[in-house]
C-alpha cells in the first residue's frame, strides 16, 4: 500500500550485484519536506540504497534492481519513465566536490543552459542559488573565475548551487559533509535545514551526531535490510 503522505516511497525493493543481494525486500517512505537520513555501519547498503532513489545505481552494470520506488505515486522503474527526467527531479549532492572545469558561474548555470533557459534569465538564476547557499557575497566578484580555486567548504556549496538550480523536487545527500572542516561541515548542515522548507531532503551519514542534529525521520539499514 502506498502512503499518500509521502513523498517518496520504497516498496519491496531489492538490488543485487552480481550474487550479492545489497538490498533486501526494502520498504520505507520518505515524507516530503522534511530530512531523512539513512544510518546504519559502514557496507550495510546506505549508498546503494541512495543511489537506487533516482536510478544511479544503474550505472553500475552488475547491479540488477527488483521492486519499485514511487515519486509521487510514479514507479521511477518503469519502462515508459524518463531517466533524465528522474535525476532533474531527484538530484544529489556527493560525498567529495566535484566541481565542473569552468567558472563559478558557468557551473551554476551549466544544467539551465541544458534545459534551454534564455541568457537573459541567466544573471538573476546564478545570483539567486548562490545566495541560496550563501555564497553570492563570497563570489561575486569573481564569477569567471575557475571554481577550482574555491576552498573545498565553498566547492562544495557551490555542488549544492549546481544541484538546486535546475529545481529538484528531492536533494539526495551522500555523506555530503564527510570531506570537509568542522565549520564548513556545519555550514552545509544549516543549509540543509534551511532548504527541506522547499525540497524534501535525504542523506547518508556515518555520524550519529549529524543524525541527530538533523533526522525528522530516519531509516536504519543492517545488512542490506531495513
Amino acid at each position: 500500500m502506498v502512503n499518500r503522505s509521502a513523498h517518496v516511497s520504497i516498496r519491496c525493493l531489492n538490488v543485487w550485484y552480481g550474487d550479492q543481494h545489497a538490498l533486501k525486500d526494502i520498504t520505507a517512505d520518505i515524507p516530503q519536506r522534511k530530512i531523512t537520513v539513512i544510518v546504519g555501519p559502514s557496507g550495510c547498503g546506505k549508498t546503494t540504497l541512495l543511489k537506487s532513489l533516482n536510478r544511479l545505481v544503474e550505472l553500475n552494470r552488475q547491479a540488477r534492481i527488483d521492486g519499485q520506488v514511487l515519486l509521487d505515486g510514479e514507479n521511477i522503474y518503469a519502462s515508459s519513465v524518463d531517466v533524465t527526467d528522474v535525476r532533474t527531479r531527484i538530484g544529489l549532492l556527493a560525498q567529495k566536490p566535484f566541481p565542473l572545469p569552468m567558472s563559478i558561474y558557468d557551473n551554476v548555470a551549466y544544467g539551465p543552459r541544458i534545459h534551454g533557459l534564455k541568457r537573459s534569465q541567466m544573471d538573476d538564476l546564478v545570483q539567486s542559488y548562490l545566495r541560496a547557499v550563501e555564497l553570492w557575497d563570497e563570489v561575486k566578484d569573481r564569477l569567471k573565475s575557475p571554481a577550482t580555486g574555491l576552498s573545498v567548504g565553498q566547492q562544495q556549496r557551490l555542488c549544492l548551487a549546481r544541484a538546486l538550480a535546475v529545481k529538484p523536487e528531492v536533494l539526495l545527500c551522500d555523506e555530503s559533509t564527510s570531506a570537509l572542516d568542522p565549520i564548513s561541515a556545519r555550514a552545509v548542515e544549516q543549509l540543509l535545514v534551511n532548504l527541506k522548507n522547499d525540497y524534501t531532503v535525504v542523506m547518508v551519514t556515518h555520524d550519529l551526531a549529524q543524525a541527530r542534529r538533523l533526522a525528522d525521520h530516519v531509516i536504519f539499514l543492517w545488512l542490506g535490510e531495513v
